[in-house]
C-alpha cells in the first residue's frame, strides 16, 4: 500500500510548494493522510477548502485527516468538516478501510503534550485531563481494532524521538511521550504525526515506525510503501 501524508502547510505560508509539491508527486497514492495545521492560525474554512481543491484530480485515493492545534476554532473545523466531505477527520475517532483483501484501521487525535502550554492552562483549565483522555482514547481503539494492518494519525510528535533537532527545553511542549508504551503494548503498524517543523523525518519505538510528516522540515508529499517498513529498516521510497 501507498500512503502519501503531510501537515503543516500552514496554508498560505506553504501554499505555492504544497501545489509543487502535489503537481511532482510521482506515485498514485491508495490512502492520503493529513495531519493537521493544514492552515495557518486564524485562517478560514475557505483556507483549508483551496488546500483541498489541490488534491482535486491528483488524488483519487481515501482522504483522512486530524486536525492540528491551528485549526483550534471548534466553529472553524465544523465548517470545514461541512465543505470538505471527502475528507474523513478522526478526532480520537477511528476506522476501517478496505485495501485489496487487507482491512487497515485509522486511529486519529490531535494527540497531547506532556507540557501544556500557556494559554493552554489559561483558556482550557482541564488540559491535561483532555490529553490523557487523549492518550486513553487513542489505545482503546487500537486494542480494539481487529484489522490486518494499523495506522495512527495524529498532530503532536508521540515521541521525543522524532522531535532531535528541536531545542530539547521544548519537547515537552510539542508532544508526549507516554504514547510510546501504548505503541509498544498495541503494536500499530504505522504511526504518522506533524507539528515538527526541524525534528527528525523518521525515527522507531521498537518495531513501530514513526513518520514526521511536517511540510517544513520533508519540504515534499512524503510517501510511504508499506510493504517495504521492516522493523529497524523504516524508509521512504
Amino acid at each position: 500500500m501507498l500512503i502519501a501524508a503531510t501537515s503543516d502547510v500552514h496554508s498560505p505560508k506553504f501554499y505555492e510548494d504544497f501545489v509543487i509539491a502535489i503537481d511532482n508527486m510521482q506515485v498514485k497514492p491508495d490512502l492520503f493522510i493529513l495531519a493537521g495545521d493544514m492552515i495557518e492560525r486564524g485562517s478560514s474554512a475557505e483556507e483549508y477548502e483551496r488546500v483541498y481543491n489541490t488534491l482535486f484530480g491528483k488524488v483519487s485515493c481515501p482522504i483522512v485527516a486530524c486536525f492540528g492545534n491551528n485549526e483550534f476554532i471548534p466553529d472553524i473545523r465544523d465548517e470545514i468538516k461541512q465543505k470538505m466531505k471527502d475528507i474523513k477527520f478522526l478526532d480520537n475517532e477511528s476506522m476501517i478501510i478496505k485495501y485489496n483483501v487487507m482491512s487497515v484501521g485509522i486511529v486519529g487525535t490531535i494527540g497531547s503534550l506532556d507540557i501544556p502550554t500557556n494559554w493552554q492552562k489559561i483558556h482550557i483549565p482541564n488540559i491535561e485531563k483532555v490529553y490523557q483522555e487523549r492518550l486513553e482514547a487513542v489505545e482503546k481503539h487500537l486494542h480494539r481494532m481487529l484489522t490486518h494492518y494499523k495506522i495512527v494519525i495524529m498532530h503532536y510528535a508521540p515521541t521525543y524521538k522524532t522531535l532531535v533537532g528541536e531545542n530539547p527545553r521544548f519537547y515537552g511542549g510539542m508532544g508526549s511521550f507516554a504514547y510510546e508504551n501504548v505503541f509498544l503494548k498495541e503494536k500499530p503498524n504505522l504511526v504518522i504525526h506533524g507539528h515538527s517543523h526541524r525534528g527528525l523525518k523518521q525515527a522507531m519505538v521498537d518495531n513501530v515506525p514513526i513518520f514526521n510528516v511536517a511540510f517544513p522540515v520533508n519540504r515534499d508529499i512524503v510517501i510511504i510503501d508499506t510493504d517495504k517498513i521492516k522493523p529497524g529498516l523504516a524508509r521512504f521510497v
